[in-house]
């Protein structure tokens, strides 16, 4: 059995370097194609669409996790950026990233990638701007939060190589991580045991798999390979995805980072709204 975990997480822990690897090189070689500047001035636009569309692809472009999202949307509004685009930003950033849904298309399918990006764009679109409308921007605190460093590209080899080192650093052991865990996962827990009590028709394992998520702090990168277990093993997608999406756009540091920059109020709907999105983005997986 433990030769089996060994051979699984050695093949898993592999597969996730190579691809991780070269995936992380070519986007931060085109990152320097990218006009940050410009893009921002669209976050001031009325023009929803545009300013909407703006934000989805700061936040596919920008690689955070839960927590390291905060000191951006700290500065976005201090610039005096609207409402709508910050909190639209804020939810997209840690559940969209070009590396990490291609790993995601390579281990799940391609299929699940592209429904996974839509579903979590539109749900990220529709919650900020419901809480711009619901008056939520009142519930901001003045505050300054030092470290966050918005992207300077540069069409750079050696800068690129760079980022590359420095992402597989901070990133790398959340991948393995995941990929020992569903190694684990894999050799350990009989398939039986999946299918009976996570598979099937059983949607109520979906709001429940939201909420045990929550207080998690898993980056998309670590459920990527225990998610792909899962599924092998027979879960259902609906609660894979609902747990997927609401432990990586929330989290207990990320909450504590929230409650000095949000009124309670805002936080709370956060929460809710995290909830929301993952129970419905599991429930759409789960009728498809």
């Amino acid at each position: 059995m433990w030769k089996d975990v060994l051979l699984s997480f050695l093949s898993i822990a592999f597969e996730l370097t190579l691809l991780f690897f070269l995936i992380s090189f070519v986007m931060n070689i085109l990152q320097g194609l990218i006009p940050y500047e410009k893009m921002e001035k669209y976050l001031f636009n009325s023009n929803k669409f545009i300013g909407a569309s703006v934000a989805i692809i700061l936040a596919f472009i920008t690689p955070f996790c839960s927590c390291s999202t905060i000191p951006v949307v700290v500065g976005m509004l201090n610039k005096k950026m609207r409402f709508g685009y910050v909190m639209i930003f804020l939810f997209a950033s840690p559940v969209l990233d070009p590396t990490i849904l291609t790993l995601m298309g390579a281990l799940l399918g391609w299929k699940v990638a592209v429904i996974y990006t839509l579903i979590t764009t539109f749900f990220s679109v529709v919650i900020g701007f419901s809480l711009e409308a619901l008056g939520f921007e009142s519930a901001v605190k003045k505050v300054i939060i030092s470290g966050g460093k918005e992207p300077n590209g540069k069409f750079d080899l050696r800068f690129a190589w760079a980022e590359t080192l420095n992402l597989m650093k901070t990133v790398y052991p959340y991948l393995l991580i995941g990929a020992l865990i569903g190694s684990l996962i894999h050799g350990v827990v009989p398939t039986n045991f999946i299918t009976t009590y996570f598979g099937g028709d059983q949607w109520w394992l979906i709001p429940i798999a939201s909420i045990i998520g929550i207080p998690l702090y898993i980056r998309l990168s670590t459920m990527i390979p225990i998610a792909q277990i899962m599924v092998l093993k027979g879960m259902a997608l609906g609660p894979v995805m609902a747990i997927m999406i609401s432990s990586t756009g929330a989290s207990l540091p990320e909450v504590t980072l929230l409650n000095s920059i949000f009124h309670r109020r805002l936080v709370v709907a956060f929460l809710l709204s995290v909830f929301t999105m993952s129970t419905l983005s599991g429930t759409l997986f789960y009728l498809l």
